[in-house]
C-alpha cells in the first residue's frame, strides 16, 4: 500500500491521512464515475476515479411534460462531479486479470454466494470472478484477491495478488471541469 497524505485541517494545521482513511473516504462516495484507465507498465493497472453527487440546483419540471418518463423523473436531478469532488488513483503494481463491464449489463447479474466487504470499492473474499479464474487460469504463485469498483456507468473488477496503492489526488478546476494534475 502507499505513504501517507495530507490535507489541511479546520486551522490550517496538516492533517496526514493514512491509505485505510483514503478507501473509507472512497467508499463514503455517494457515486463514482471512471476517468482514467491505463497500464503504464506490462501487467500493471492505474485506475482514476472521481467522486460524483447529485446537483440538487437542478430539480425541476420534466424538459418534456409529454415524454412517458415525466413522472419517473420530476424530482429528479443530475449526478455530476464538482469543483469539490474528491479524485482517487489506484495503482496495481501487477494484476492477473481485469474486466471492465458496462454498468447496466454488469448489473444484472446472479450475485448469490458472493462475499465482500466496501461500498463502491469492494473486496471479495468469493466471487463469480475468482470461480472464473481458479477454473480457467493457471500458474498461480500466490491467492488472488478480487477488487471492484463500483462507478456510475462501468464496473471493474481486477484481481490481483496484493492489494493496489490508493490515494487522493489533488484537483484543479478549469472551465467547469475538473482536471487531474499530473503526478
Amino acid at each position: 500500500m502507499c505513504a501517507d497524505h495530507s490535507r489541511m485541517g479546520s486551522k490550517g494545521e496538516a492533517l496526514t491521512l493514512g491509505e485505510d482513511e483514503v478507501i473509507s473516504l472512497l467508499n463514503q462516495a455517494k457515486y463514482l464515475y471512471l476517468r482514467h484507465i491505463s497500464e503504464p507498465e506490462d501487467n500493471s493497472l492505474r485506475l482514476v476515479v472521481e467522486e460524483a453527487m447529485e446537483d440538487r440546483s437542478q430539480i425541476g419540471p420534466a424538459r418534456d411534460p409529454a415524454s412517458p418518463f415525466a413522472e419517473i423523473l420530476k424530482d429528479a436531478s443530475p449526478i455530476k462531479s464538482t469543483d469539490k469532488s474528491k479524485t482517487f488513483e489506484l495503482h496495481w503494481s501487477r494484476y492477473v486479470a481485469y474486466l471492465v463491464t458496462e454498468e447496466v449489463v454488469g448489473s444484472g447479474g446472479d450475485y448469490e454466494g458472493e462475499i465482500y466487504t466496501g461500498k463502491l470499492f469492494r473486496v471479495y473474499t468469493k466471487s463469480h470472478f475468482l470461480d472464473h479464474l481458479s477454473g480457467d487460469t493457471g500458474g498461480h504463485i500466490e491467492p488472488i484477491v478480487h477488487y471492484k469498483l463500483v462507478c456510475l456507468n462501468h464496473l471493474i473488477d481486477v484481481a490481483s495478488y496484493s492489494p493496489p496503492e490508493v490515494r487522493l489526488l489533488s484537483t484543479v478546476s478549469e472551465s467547469g471541469g475538473t482536471k487531474i494534475r499530473p503526478n
